[in-house]
């Protein structure tokens, strides 16, 4: 069974006991993902405010129904819901119908949902192991009310799944696919001993089975979308399968991952900056799931990339501009520093390089409620579907719900969804101005994704951001390559109680590259090492080229 752990929404993580050279935000008593934050006004401050928690029984209803659920018992756990006849036989078929093994779900931090003593909301990460397939990963959220009987789960149909209810249904698809010959960008074969990784990616050494979880309409039967592609895409005409794998940039890539993630799980994938295709993959474990392009992470503070392009792009900050950094701010919730400190006279360049996560919520008056969510799509892409000739998971960038996911989402939290390939992607755009939908199969059909190029200014002041957070700031870890390396470091909550995933995007001026490591410590310390590894050898390279 194939199982990862995707980035959820909490607003809790494990604290580690390490010294570092930037404290970590903490919200609510808890640390918040990043490699470091700072607490930051940009202006005048809110009165510090008590932290609102959720019932204790709420939240311990809903881990009990989710448990439940998880094991199984689905009498159990319908028990514990406002509709226990209805929510069995809902939870029965739904497993039943799409041949899912035991799911794993994991809760996320609670939230007050109106007076604390009448209602609560805890959001939870499903990964559903579809028999011979693979992992199916989402979220959904549980409505826990007070009732005459005590909590219980307030039953809808899309707490199962976001985009379950009385109108449409799932339906499993499942095909066998031809055996699979490739070739790399320059037509040389591709070997599934030299490149373990691609196994999964493109359905290396025949029989690979495909298939995906369609929506349809319950009555007609009608697929009105697909929630999740597995395995690769069929090859024209019975000949090899051609990709834009650079062979040698490949190798590195699984050697680096290798190397460092111990048997963790992780993916990676860089791209060209001038093109968009896609020159290596990899996995941990290497023949696993594909969570470079089918993950559903949140992308911690290598967000900033894009936040950074949004403020600078609309005036709101130049690199320059001053951005005290005191110890609280509260925006729902509160956000304060580890150990409570503060850096006073902190510049937005600061707050970039040494990722001051708050710094970027204090800033969230200067956008608009929608503008992440429409400057996402305008100049990176995101939003419209992308087809780069294999199943791929899009990124997502939800407008928020209210100011607390607001602010989570400026610094790559809340209910952003992303991985390596989208995150390479953007990183490519924002050093080149351009956006170039990625690729990995060649002859690929792709949709147009309309977009704009960014400013040359925004351009220039990211690229210099991204360069003085290797040389000064937090992504020291890539100093030792040669040439004008840029990055930007991420350190993405999971749960209240779990370890953190650890993210790193960077760019040689040729490609650029995103990974992310489940259960890190930070960003710098578990995908750091990969890219330095990575990046060291393209850079040895004739003219250091990845293809």
């Amino acid at each position: 069974m194939t199982t990862y752990r995707a980035a959820g929404s909490g607003t809790g993580t494990r604290r580690v006991r390490r010294r570092r050279r930037w404290p970590a935000v903490v919200v609510a008593g808890a640390v918040v993902a990043g490699v470091a934050g700072w607490a930051v006004a940009y202006g005048p401050l809110r009165a510090e405010e008590p932290p609102r928690t959720a019932d204790p029984e709420a939240v311990r209803t809903a881990r009990a129904f989710l448990s439940s659920w998880a094991a199984g018992d689905l009498p159990a756990a319908a028990r514990l819901t406002d509709a226990p006849a209805k929510a069995e036989e809902t939870l029965r078929n739904f497993t039943a119908g799409l041949e899912i093994a035991k799911p794993v779900l994991t809760a996320g931090a609670a939230r007050v949902d109106g007076a604390a003593d009448t209602g609560a909301r805890v959001p939870y990460r499903a990964k559903m192991p579809v028999a011979g397939l693979g992992t199916w990963s989402y979220g959904s959220e549980l409505a826990v009310a007070r009732t005459e009987a005590g909590w219980r789960v307030r039953w809808e149909l899309p707490l199962i799944h976001p985009q379950l209810n009385a109108e449409q249904r799932f339906k499993l698809v499942e095909e066998e696919s031809a055996e699979l010959a490739a070739v790399d960008r320059e037509g040389g074969a591709i070997s599934a001993a030299e490149h373990p990784s691609l196994v999964s990616v493109l359905g290396l050494g025949g029989g690979k089975p495909r298939g995906e979880v369609q929506v349809v309409d319950r009555i007609t039967g009608e697929t009105r979308a697909t929630a999740v592609r597995f395995g690769p895409e069929p090859g024209e005409g019975g000949g090899p399968l051609r990709t834009t794998i650079d062979a040698r940039t490949q190798r590195a890539a699984e050697r680096a991952l290798a190397e460092h993630v111990k048997g963790r799980n992780a993916g990676l994938v860089a791209v060209r900056i001038d093109s968009g295709e896609v020159v290596a993959v990899a996995n941990g474990p290497a023949g696993g799931f594909n969570r470079a392009f089918q993950g559903t992470y949140a992308p911690g503070s290598t967000w900033k990339v894009v936040t950074s392009a949004a403020l600078l792009a609309n005036g709101s900050v130049t690199p320059e501009s001053r951005v005290a950094c005191p110890k609280y701010l509260t925006v729902g919730k509160q956000f304060h520093n580890l150990d409570t400190s503060e850096i006073p006279g902190a510049s937005f360049r600061d707050d970039f390089v040494h990722s001051c996560n708050t710094a970027f919520v204090a800033l969230r008056g200067r956008l608009a409620d929608d503008e992440m969510t429409v400057f996402a799509k305008d100049y990176f892409g995101i939003g419209p579907e992308w087809r780069t000739g294999v199943g791929s998971v899009d990124a997502r960038v939800p407008v928020p719900a209210n100011e607390t996911e607001k602010a989570a989402a400026l610094f790559g939290q809340g209910k952003l969804q992303a991985n390596p390939l989208a995150m390479a992607s953007v990183t490519a755009t924002a050093v080149s101005g351009t956006f170039r939908q990625p690729l990995l199969v060649k002859g690929t059909e792709q949709p147009e994704v309309a977009t704009k190029p960014l400013p040359p200014k925004v351009v220039k002041q990211l690229r210099s951001l991204m360069r003085d957070t290797v040389t000064k700031g937090s992504a020291s870890v890539l100093a030792s390559v040669p040439g004008e390396v840029g990055a930007k470091t991420g350190t993405a909550e999971v749960t209240e109680d779990g370890n953190n995933n650890g993210w790193l995007v960077a760019h040689d001026g040729e490609i650029a590259v995103a990974c992310v490591v489940e259960e890190a410590e930070s960003g710098s310390g578990s995908a750091g090492p990969v890219l330095r590894d990575l990046l060291t050898e393209l850079a040895e390279r004739s003219g250091g080229a990845a293809g």
